[in-house]
């Protein structure tokens, strides 16, 4: 049986798509027969320096446990000083994930996000000669591909897997271009999403807040959602009577940004947001919603999405990533250009005056979702990944 180590920044209990994600592909590989073991480690060490600022002081660690047959190591880096840098940190975190390695034996090494995750991977597996494959997500190559400190490293992460994986086409036309050589060592496919009942979840809190037609979206909202061209979409319905629901909560660093833009966009009695809330709550929203907006400038392959399709809700979606792929106009969804406050204010108007239309696309998207969205297949991808990833490493270590 093949050990395999998942080094990730979140895994349930914690909250985030991410941590989603690395769970369901870790349930499948081990349907799949492999030993799996999961790292989880942050790579921005806020919590550190505030410990220290604090003089609580404490030893590098790693906490291991084992969840749904999947042995979890929760890695922890040391807090000596206040005037600790980054590669203090990091080189904590690498020395726990080498003790892993050392006590385990892993035959294969795969990292979710590319850039400090995926570099103290791809170096361990590399000095070990060892497969590593290397999943890109979203961010890690939309955002902190433009940090000079980054820049070299992601390409560098890049270069050396023995196999890259992205859940856009969008994404790996980026990559190929940076890393011209991964060209036959990457892959794009879709995340997957088993089937929600809806109808078996309690009613949310909200909900006597919600009138006239409801717009919703769910998620960590952020630069990259394009909230600001939904707000400015919805001031032109003001004739209309909606609600614009956002289940989630803004990001902590902006949300100053994020509230001063719901004060100037005149929408705030219309507006409510829930906060941070569990998935099963955010899940309960869907079925609240007469549209799901999706807007984002850049977005991976939003797992919110493909539950608002579960859902069977009427989609306006931009064209972008994952979404763009999934989503085919006016076919299983409406889909507008980013960046366009006009497209979606247009899109959103058509929907709110055609019930009928909404219904059908909310049902041409559920099916799309089921059928084309299903674990099996993801599951048959992943294990193809696999197989090429340990057959890249024969080939090359047959040449070394």
């Amino acid at each position: 049986m093949k050990r395999v180590c998942i080094t990730t920044l979140e895994f349930p209990p914690d909250v985030g798509g991410v941590g989603e994600s690395v769970y369901r592909i870790a349930q499948m590989l081990g349907a799949s027969g492999y030993e799996v073991h999961v790292a989880v480690f942050r790579a921005i060490f806020r919590n550190e320096r505030e410990l220290a600022a604090a003089g609580q002081y404490r030893r590098a660690s790693c906490q291991t446990s084992e969840r749904d047959g999947i042995m979890v190591h929760r890695i922890q880096a040391a807090v000596r000083s206040t005037v600790a840098k980054e590669q203090d940190y990091l080189s904590d975190i690498y020395d726990q994930l080498s003790i892993l390695h050392h006590r385990y034996q892993f035959d294969l090494f795969h990292a979710f996000f590319i850039n400090e995750m995926g570099y103290l991977t791809t170096l361990l597996a590399q000095e070990n000669h060892l497969p590593v494959i290397n999943s890109v997500r979203g961010a890690d190559l939309h955002k902190h591909i433009f940090s000079p400190s980054q820049h070299g490293q992601i390409t560098w992460t890049l270069e050396n897997s023995a196999w890259t994986t992205f859940v856009s086409r969008d994404l790996m036309r980026r990559a190929r271009v940076l890393a011209p050589s991964i060209t036959s060592r990457s892959s794009a496919f879709w995340n997957s999403i088993t089937p929600i009942q809806f109808d078996h979840l309690s009613k949310p809190a909200l909900s006597e807040r919600l009138q006239g037609i409801v717009i919703g979206s769910v998620g960590s909202f952020r630069d990259k959602k394009g909230v600001e061209y939904l707000l400015d979409a919805c001031r032109s319905l003001g004739d209309l009577e909606f609600t614009l629901l956002f289940v989630g909560d803004f990001v902590g660093k902006e949300s100053d940004y994020w509230q001063q833009e719901i004060q100037d966009s005149g929408l705030a009695d219309r507006i409510v947001v829930t906060g941070k809330i569990s998935r099963a709550e955010a899940l309960a929203y869907l079925p609240q919603m007469d549209i799901f907006t999706i807007p984002s400038i850049h977005d991976g392959c939003p797992n919110a999405l493909l539950e608002a399709m579960l859902a069977a809700r009427a989609i306006v979606g931009t064209s972008v990533d994952a979404i763009g792929e999934i989503l085919a106009d006016r076919q299983n969804a409406l889909v507008v250009n980013p960046f366009s406050s006009d497209e979606l204010a247009t899109a959103l108007r058509h929907l709110i005056m055609q019930p009928d239309l909404r219904q059908q696309l909310g049902i041409a998207a559920r099916d799309k979702v089921l059928t084309q969205l299903a674990p099996a297949i993801e599951q048959q991808n992943w294990e193809q990944v696999y197989q090429q990833a340990l057959g890249v490493t024969r080939q090359f270590q047959r040449h070394v």
